[in-house]
């Protein structure tokens, strides 16, 4: 069986786990590197690095990526309108690979009043963050074309996991909003979205929805994680309230609600998730985090 290489641009949390699945397989993985650091954090887990910052107007020329699986996470800056490290990515592959994972977000949906959102539900992104993530998704779809490049975008929820949990937020006591004013969110645990893509990379095709299916109020996920790691509960404020003491970021989030419909990730890519509920996924978490 033909094995294509593997490259992996983003290469933190999410990376890391992908490369941990790639590499018993006997694939060859690479990812990018931006620093020095970088480069020998990837070396140890039997990763080469490639030096390069898509931050750099003289990002390497050309990439030797012809027939290689690639998976691109590098989020895009926190400022303006637009992805330029997506850009300059792509315009850098010297030839078409074998296939392009790419991670985008569950914010392009917008705010859907708690209703539910398939893939077929048009974007209307509502976030700064959200409008760059869906200019992205263009610049990649147009590319594909244009590459004939096969490409698939997955619009993922919340990730949670080891490293990924609110705990200094849970022990500052900082407010969540009352239960019955909270938004509905969508989560999937880290180890499940790396499954999620390689099954992606090995037989998807177009967009996914990805989450654990499961779906609560932000306020039950900030109970769950205190309740786990044997914390108090945050204390409850208004929606109104919270919408003047919390930060834009968050605020953000409380003003967009909706259910994400995996059915698709579920039947096409065939995955079955360790995680399906948050339950057993912070159990884990509460294991990794607590004190030796």
């Amino acid at each position: 069986m033909l094995r294509h290489p593997v490259f992996i641009a983003g290469c933190g949390d999410i990376g890391r786990r992908v490369a941990a699945i790639h590499r018993p397989r006997g694939d060859s993985v690479s990812a990018l590197a931006r620093t020095q650091a970088s480069a020998l954090r990837l070396t140890a887990p039997g990763v080469t690095p490639l030096a390069g910052d898509l931050d750099q107007a003289n990002f390497p020329g050309r990439l030797p990526l012809r027939g290689a699986q690639i998976y691109y996470f590098v989020p895009p800056p926190e400022a303006g309108g637009h992805d330029p490290r997506i850009a300059r990515f792509l315009a850098s592959i010297d030839a078409a690979p074998a296939k392009l994972v790419y991670i985008s977000t569950s914010g392009v949906y917008g705010d859907h009043h708690g209703g539910w959102v398939t893939e077929d539900t048009p974007p209307n992104p509502q976030t700064a963050r959200a409008r760059v993530r869906l200019a992205a998704e263009n610049i990649l779809l147009d590319w594909s074309r244009r590459a004939r490049a096969p490409v698939v975008i997955l619009r993922v929820g919340g990730i949670y996991g080891p490293g990924r949990l609110p705990i200094e937020r849970i022990r500052r006591a900082e407010p969540v909003v009352r239960r019955e004013e909270a938004a509905y969110t969508n989560r999937i645990h880290a180890d499940d979205l790396a499954r999620v893509c390689m099954a992606a990379m090995e037989h998807g095709s177009g967009i996914y929805n990805v989450c654990d299916g499961e779906h609560g109020a932000m306020t039950d996920y900030f109970n769950a994680v205190a309740d786990a790691l044997g914390l108090p509960r945050p204390p409850q404020i208004s929606l109104a309230e919270a919408q003047a003491r919390l930060s834009p970021g968050m605020v953000s989030y409380l003003n967009e609600s909706r259910r994400m419909d995996n059915r698709r990730m579920r039947e096409e890519l065939g995955v079955t998730l360790l995680y399906p509920t948050l339950e057993q996924g912070l159990k884990f978490c509460a294991a990794d985090t607590a004190p030796g």
